[in-house]
């Protein structure tokens, strides 16, 4: 433990940034549950909630050692560290936010680690019962989302070779993003009819839910610093700069290919800015936040389309949006981080090259991990609902 005192502005500033990614949970339940079909709100609204009890309870009894304990061949962390608030104290640590308490690093570290696994709900709308789901949260902490965040933001082994994730590009967006990716090849499309794919309950619900995750993902952001600073300051503007810069970038290439525009168009175009800058955040000046939302906008449009194309039931796109957002901001690290912002005398071409090996990596770990849990689910237990249940919806048996 460090002799370093407390700053009370820094930990204020982090006390509202760990409420502020709190928030977006249930805002993530909102947006998605206003876009699934009017039948399936409460379930993917649940699974939001529920995460947040699996999650916790994971991250007190072991899971906050795998990502943050001693590192263990720059595989994992140790586990038995922190083990149900082992060492864990008021005072600042160290390595963890030097200038807050250390108790709080945790706190805040657990909303980033709830939110992730909803975040693939929107993928697999319909296709999970209770039992896949709570098992699917269970594994996916375990197997994913501690060794990734361990290898970034732990000291693992991705660390030690100067890959930069600011916010959660990689280890959030990235990961839950090619995880829905094998959600749906794994569980294949709903059994309704095509028509009914795209029926939305509320969009003033799905209105609401963006709105919260817009007002969140300031804390999701900014936060990544860990103190009341310029570099947090920077990521606060940098966040709303992508935002609007990438939904007018969407709505204008709807415009100029379909010649019409939809309510949930202008929602999905500012969520693609936001998961495409959240990586880069601290580390980019305003104008690099300004071609990055338009770079990020671009390429997750042009994600969602290829997924038409090849049929994938992406239910809500978060492929598309977030898994392939996080994905093109990890590598913008690469081409618009500043060495300043970065602390670091890592030359370009360099960083470049790691954060591209970097982020192809963490998509085919998460990816595979995901699938191969799937299968061996599938085959050991029943964890899709029945044809009957998907037509119905699944508010009238997930909780049977």
């Amino acid at each position: 433990m460090s002799e370093v005192t407390i700053n009370t502005g820094n930990t204020a500033f982090m006390i509202l940034c760990t409420a502020l990614v709190c928030l977006m949970t249930p805002g993530l339940a909102f947006f998605y549950g206003g876009l699934a079909r009017k039948n399936n709100i409460l379930t993917i609204m649940a699974q939001s909630f529920l995460a947040v009890g699996i999650s916790t309870l994971m991250w007190i009894f072991g899971g906050f050692g795998l990502a943050f304990g001693r590192d263990i061949g720059g595989i994992i962390g140790n586990p038995t560290d922190y083990f149900f608030f082992h060492h864990l104290t008021s005072l600042p640590n160290t390595l963890r936010g030097i200038t807050i308490p250390f108790s709080l690093f945790f706190f805040y570290q657990l909303m980033f680690l709830i939110i992730t696994v909803p975040l693939m709900t929107g993928a697999f709308a319909g296709r999970l019962n209770l039992k896949g789901y709570v098992t699917l949260v269970i594994l996916w902490n375990l197997f994913i989302y501690f060794p990734v965040c361990h290898w970034i933001w732990g000291g693992g082994f991705l660390a030690q070779l100067g890959f930069r994730d600011f916010a959660g590009g990689a280890v959030i967006h990235t990961t839950a993003g090619f995880g829905s990716l094998a959600c749906i090849l794994t569980l294949g499309q709903r059994s309704i009819l095509p028509s009914e794919r795209n029926q939305h309950s509320s969009l003033m619900a799905a209105a609401i839910g963006t709105g919260l995750l817009w007002f969140g993902w300031f804390g999701f952001n900014a936060g990544g610093t860990f103190r009341a600073d310029y570099q947090a300051a920077t990521a606060f503007g940098n966040t709303f700069i992508a935002l609007a810069v990438a939904m007018i970038t969407w709505l204008s290439i709807t415009k100029l290919q379909t010649k019409k525009i939809e309510f949930v168009d202008i929602l999905t175009g500012s969520i693609a800015g936001l998961a495409t800058i959240t990586p880069c955040a601290g580390y980019v000046s305003f104008s690099s936040a300004f071609c990055i939302g338009l770079i990020g906008s671009l390429i997750c449009y042009l994600a969602v389309n290829y997924r038409k194309k090849k049929q994938w039931d992406d239910a809500l796109d978060v492929w598309g949006v977030h898994g392939i957002g996080g994905f093109t901001g990890t590598i913008l690290v690469g081409v618009f981080a500043t060495r300043l912002s970065l602390f670091t005398t890592t030359s370009g071409v360099q960083l470049f090259f790691v954060q591209l090996l970097g982020v192809m990596f963490v998509a085919f770990y998460a990816f595979v991990l995901t699938t191969i849990m799937l299968k061996i689910m599938k085959k050991y237990t029943r964890i899709t609902p029945s044809s009957t249940d998907q037509k119905n919806g699944l508010d009238f048996s997930f909780f049977n």
